[in-house]
């Protein structure tokens, strides 16, 4: 080959190289700033969250727990746990998306969950009478302290202002654990109430469904499920609550799996729903998603995969979602979770990206490849 035909071929080689560069930088600029979320089970140190910031994430969701925050029936709401997170959130350049969950028990009895004694939940959702009340009282202090007008900022001046803008209302509110009974008529009430909440303390707030889990066991098998599949749930909610679409921006999912190829007739399967609704246009967020670093043990725990196993289980799954974020109009991916916590659920004690002492595992690598950070 004379060195005018190796010129043509280099130039030719290069050409191809760089629109398959573009392709893909065209892809990633597809996707949402705040694409790539976290789930912390305690909440980061200032140390913490200069890691996760330097490591690409971009949000983090947070429990706003209503028995945690005020335990004492007209007693004053203590935000300083919630403060801390905001500030840090701020400062680091991280979202914060809280959701805002549980009845104090002077607002909601417990009862044992059903099929299992040993735990229980509240009876019903804060959706009438007193409890409604309350409830809403919680939702107007949430949106007063860190809302575009919130007194957080206001006190902190040194904070950078960001203030709270989507509200996910209650969480997995379709599964016996978080609510003993669910009923997707008065999830509706509820999200009513809490946009009517949100809207008269920040007129800009939104209102984001609460992750639902996608396909609870026996929620599709038993005569009398005790939880609700994901989809007949959200079907439920519109048939039974008038004027429910106008009342919330988002759907969220928790499409919790024992493999990652199974992910995609779950988010299809929800996304189902939201067409024949004629709310084709709304954004899904995934605000729970994840697998354990514990050792495998398929018999009792599918989302045990060790500690490779977790990392190529959020590999395969971060491709999956990041091709299909624009078809499915996906617009945020949360990992769940940070860290690994004992006692909380079945697959916590490995959840995490860090085990304790905050040491990185594969999982976290692998994370930081699709944020493009540093790890």
């Amino acid at each position: 080959m004379g060195l005018s035909s190796r010129l043509r071929a280099f130039t030719a080689a290069l050409v191809v190289a760089l629109v398959g560069l573009t392709a893909f930088a065209a892809v990633a600029s597809a996707l949402p700033a705040r694409f790539w979320g976290i789930v912390p089970q305690a909440h980061p140190t200032e140390e913490q969250f200069q890691r996760l910031q330097t490591g690409g994430v971009k949000s983090m969701r947070i429990a706003l727990d209503w028995p945690s925050l005020q335990p004492s029936k007209g007693g004053t709401i203590n935000w300083s746990g919630i403060d801390v997170m905001v500030e840090r959130g701020a400062k680091h350049d991280i979202e914060m998306l809280p959701f805002l969950t549980g009845a104090p028990r002077w607002a909601v009895p417990v009862i044992p969950v059903p099929g299992d004694p040993n735990a229980k939940a509240v009876a019903h959702l804060p959706a009438a009478g007193a409890a409604a009340t309350a409830w809403s009282g919680f939702v107007k202090a949430a949106v007063a302290r860190y809302g575009s007008t919130g007194s957080f900022w206001a006190e902190n001046p040194g904070v950078p202002k960001r203030p709270l803008k989507v509200w996910q209302i209650w969480n997995e509110q379709n599964f016996k654990y978080f609510v003993a009974k669910p009923n997707p008529a008065e999830y509706g009430r509820l999200v009513k109430l809490s946009y009517t909440a949100i809207k008269s303390v920040d007129p800009s707030g939104k209102v984001l469904l609460g992750g639902l889990f996608a396909y609870p066991k026996g929620c599709a098998k038993e005569k009398r499920p005790k939880s609700i599949c994901a989809p007949v749930f959200l079907e439920q909610m519109y048939k039974k609550t008038p004027g429910i679409k106008t009342k919330f921006s988002a759907a969220a999912l928790h499409p919790y799996t024992g493999n990652y190829t199974e992910l995609k007739p779950y988010v299809q399967d929800f996304r189902t729903v939201l067409v024949a609704n004629k709310d084709a246009a709304k954004p899904l967020w995934i605000t729970e998603l994840g697998w354990s670093s514990q050792p495998v043990d398929p018999a009792r725990n599918i989302f045990a995969k060790g500690p490779a196993g977790q990392a190529k289980q959020l590999t395969g799954a971060f491709n999956l979602l990041r091709a299909n974020a624009a078809k499915w109009k996906l617009q945020r991916l949360f990992w769940f979770s940070v860290d690994d916590a004992e006692g909380v659920c079945n697959f916590c004690p490995g959840s995490g990206l860090f085990s304790e002492g905050f040491v990185p595992k594969k999982a976290w690598y692998a994370y930081v490849k699709f944020t493009g950070g540093t790890p």
